[in-house]
């Protein structure tokens, strides 16, 4: 679903001059379009590493809960690595927002430093979306035990170890037995440096009968694991796409799986393994 949204950000200079996460929060309020927009993309908050916390704009916004009825969508901390690197963002615990904003549909959160989901439980959200380098696993356990009950869309980055994925694939595999989302369309396992262990697990999951469109992409996926999805999504009619872009498979498997009959399947962006492995698209 398209929003009609606007995205606010800071400079660097606009940090020398006092404007943090605070500020930002009357800075969106006061600004003409405010509203009329229907979703807010949020970019560098003036210093989002360290201490810069975003957590005053969502205090803010949960403060302030009646003046922001109408938004339905949330980006917060959309920046590429010339603000900060994902593995330096500094986000912020939002276990109030469920209750302040019960006509949410999408969010999004970049980076997985202090952040904090809470107890989730939402009747209208759709899209949840947590890009980062590596996820905790409470953050994943957050999302296991959530109650949404719309949820149509799931992409979750796993990550590496030396960025906060602190699991290994029997947390995936918990979250895909344990999670209750009934009306998951899209499931995104993505950017891990377990993708062939987890695209296993996705096809042995209840999920693999229900969704639409499986995202494995941004992680080293291999053969091993583009011949399981070769052998088993032909049992699956359901699932009509197939994302593996950025992976480490053979040109003969690429090309086996776009082969797959009423599969859309995307195998762009090849990696080649280099001396010290392989490794998935965004970590630090």
């Amino acid at each position: 679903m398209m929003y009609k949204e606007k995205r606010f950000s800071y400079t660097y200079e606009d940090w020398e001059n006092n404007k943090n996460a605070a500020t930002m929060l009357e800075d969106i309020m006061n600004d003409p379009d405010f509203l009329g927009l229907e979703g807010i993309v949020v970019g560098c908050w003036g210093e989002a590493w360290d201490n810069g916390t975003v957590q005053p704009l969502i205090d803010g916004i949960v403060e302030k809960k009646d003046q922001f009825s109408h938004i339905k969508s949330l980006f917060i901390g959309d920046m590429d690595y010339e603000d900060c690197e994902v593995s330096w963002i500094m986000q912020a615990d939002y276990s109030e927002l469920w209750d302040a904003m019960p006509q949410l549909e999408k969010l999004v959160v970049k980076g997985s430093n202090d952040l904090d989901f809470g107890k989730i439980a939402h009747e209208n959200l759709r899209h949840l979306e947590v890009i980062c380098g590596g996820l905790p696993k409470y953050v994943v356990q957050s999302i296991q035990k959530a109650h949404l009950p719309n949820l149509e869309k799931l992409v979750l980055y796993i990550g590496v170890e030396d960025y906060g994925f602190d699991g290994d694939i029997s947390t995936i595999k918990e979250l895909l037995e344990q999670s209750d989302f009934p009306k998951l369309d899209y499931l995104g396992l993505t950017d891990s440096e377990i993708q062939d262990e987890i695209a296993e697990a996705v096809l042995n999951s209840k999920y693999i009968t229900q969704i639409r469109a499986l995202d494995l992409s941004m992680g080293s996926l291999t053969d091993k694991g583009g011949q399981l999805l070769l052998e088993k999504l032909p049992g699956y009619p359901n699932v009509e796409e197939l994302n593996l872009e950025y992976h480490y498979l053979s040109d003969q498997m690429m090309q086996n799986l776009k082969g797959l009959a009423s599969v859309s399947v995307n195998v762009d962006d090849q990696q080649e393994e280099d001396t010290y492995g392989c490794y998935p698209m965004l970590t630090e």
